[in-house]
């Protein structure tokens, strides 16, 4: 398993994302910029940290953040100048960190010069680039978008008469991957990248690029629910193997597609080896756990279940067993944080909620991601009031309800939970002013938990601290490499407050214990073999082993050597 010709950096290497505009600010403007990244990348290597996911930097008038591209090929002013990119690379080369970028290619921003021909006149050669319906032929079939306040896909444009497709907000138009010369384009915005020394891609919505063409309407199989119908286009697998010959098969890169509305029984069509697609990629089935059936962004009224939770890693970790390879991740810029969201963060059980997820994070196979702050265990903003909010999810979404009649107050509610702005407030560097992510008012508010202690300046100091324990975890993982390709068994599948499972290899065992229950709880392991045990890490020092039977405290995480 872990012969030389089937390791891979990108298996074993452990990803830190950076959502920039949030990171540090360096020009007084309170927007995090490249320069910030700069500063910091010292402090990113002290991590153990290998390959840093860049959120989106080229230029775009920001109606998504940075998802709404204007130009592919240079960088947004206000994070600072192609030159600013290129130190960014040298310095990250110069201590052996990779980069990988977003790749959103499933829509450009309306303000890209494509779009900006291609709604000019029907015999534009750009306009065919984009996806059009006549208005002659009346209203288009049914799409639905993310972020649309009338949740419709389809906007009209006066100047050709006609209507464009958006699956996400009105200014980002979807590209028509069906055109050959748009694909030729992306291949070349790839190559520019890595022709420049990054190292890989992360793919944006990458499940949704192929399109019926004859736009019919939503088949019955689907039951109303558009994004397995929008992840189910007809030449999907035949565009990303493009991909791979075209462009990803003459680089030493990696590749990680964001890909909703793919589950279990499609997971291998993308990430099996032979098929030369991808190399993994994000599912969203953990995400979806706690909210509503068919809500992507309203939570559940019932707690999620461990139960439950074990059986989404369990089972994507058996689709990975013999074949492709499987992502980790617990959060990210487009979900809450994980430590108010999967652990408790209130401040008895905030500091083993975070490490005992991180020690989840970094003992299952699979690559880890960690979203910027998750070191330190950044917690939800939970903000109140609406002009608080910056994200055009939030915004449009309670603009929806106003022009509706609904409840304001009950959506305000369900967003201090589900809102993605928890995640995308500034990093909490130290305890002086906007935590020292910049002298001046920062775009976004920060969290007041930083003058508590939820900052890398006071835990740097604490040697038994988030981040510190994070370090540790870090190495441990990097120095048992079972715990990147050994097998995974979970143990008592029904337990409730315990998840316990094996990572092994030959002869070779660990055992990994997690508490996810606020009180004591007890397991018997009585059907695993073993003789002795040790100890690699625990987030307390008590330490629970009698016999067979293990007693956890409260969010405890163990990690013990078998045999």
């Amino acid at each position: 398993m872990m012969q030389d010709q089937l390791r891979k950096w990108w298996k074993e290497g452990v990803v830190y994302q950076i959502y920039p505009r949030s990171f540090q600010d360096t020009t007084g403007n309170g927007i995090g910029d490249l320069r910030g990244v700069i500063q910091r990348l010292d402090y990113i290597q002290s991590l153990g940290v290998d390959i840093i996911w860049l959120n989106p930097v080229y230029v775009s008038p920001n109606d998504d953040n940075g998802y709404d591209i204007a130009d592919y090929r240079n960088i947004m002013p206000e994070f600072g100048t192609m030159q600013d990119f290129d130190a960014l690379l040298f310095g990250m080369k110069e201590r052996g960190l990779k980069l990988v970028m977003d790749l959103v290619v499933n829509h450009t921003s309306d303000e890209h010069e494509w779009f900006v021909e291609s709604r000019k006149s029907r015999d534009n050669p750009y306009r065919d680039y984009y996806h059009w319906w006549p208005a002659e032929k009346g209203i288009p079939p049914k799409r639905w978008s993310y972020f649309d306040v009338e949740g419709n896909a389809w906007k009209y444009d006066e100047p050709s008469d006609a209507y464009y497709l958006h699956s996400f907000s009105v200014k980002q138009p979807d590209l028509k991957w069906e055109n050959p010369k748009v694909r030729e384009e992306v291949h070349d915005i790839m190559k520019f990248w890595f022709n420049k020394g990054v190292d890989g891609f992360r793919m944006d919505v990458i499940s949704f690029i192929s399109k019926d063409t004859d736009y019919p309407e939503l088949p019955e199989r689907f039951n109303g629910d558009f994004v397995p119908f929008y992840s189910d286009g007809p030449k999907l697998h035949e565009y990303l193997h493009e991909i791979h010959t075209e462009v990803l098969n003459k680089y030493d890169v990696m590749t990680v597609g964001e890909a909703p509305g793919i589950g279990l029984d499609k997971a291998l069509d993308f990430v099996d080896e032979d098929r030369q697609e991808l190399n993994m990629f994000f599912h969203f089935d953990l995400m979806a756990l706690d909210r509503e059936e068919q809500k992507v962004f309203e939570m559940r009224k019932d707690n999620w279940k461990l139960t439950e939770f074990k059986r989404i890693h369990s089972q994507w970790d058996a689709v990975f067993s013999k074949k492709g390879w499987g992502s980790m991740f617990l959060d990210n810029h487009d979900f809450p944080r994980s430590v108010s969201r999967w652990g408790r963060d209130s401040r008895s059980h905030w500091f083993k909620s975070a490490t005992m997820l991180q020690t989840f994070l970094l003992t299952m196979r699979g690559t880890p991601y960690f979203y910027y702050g998750e070191e330190i265990g950044m917690t939800n903003i939970k903000f109140d009031k609406i002009s608080d909010y910056k994200d055009i999810n939030t915004l449009n979404r309670y603009k929806t309800i106003e022009l509706e009649g609904g409840d304001t107050e009950a959506f305000l509610r369900n967003e201090q939970d589900a809102s993605r702005d928890n995640a995308r407030t500034p990093m909490q560097w130290n305890t002086t002013a906007h935590a020292g992510f910049s002298k001046e008012k920062p775009w976004i508010k920060v969290n007041d938990n930083y003058k508590e202690g939820v900052n890398v300046a006071t835990q740097e100091e604490d040697a038994y601290s988030v981040l510190n324990y994070f370090k540790r975890m870090v190495e441990i993982r990097k120095e048992h490499l079972i715990l990147v390709y050994g097998t995974y068994q979970l143990l008592q599948e029904d337990h409730e407050e315990i998840y316990a499972y094996t990572r092994s290899m030959e002869n070779h065992r660990y055992l990994i214990l997690l508490s996810f229950s606020t009180q004591r709880a007890t397991i018997d392991l009585a059907e695993l073999a073993f003789e002795k045990t040790k100890l690699l890490i625990s987030n307390d020092d008590v330490r629970p082993r009698e016999g067979k039977t293990f007693e956890l405290y409260s969010y405890q995480a163990c990690v013990y050597q078998l045999d």
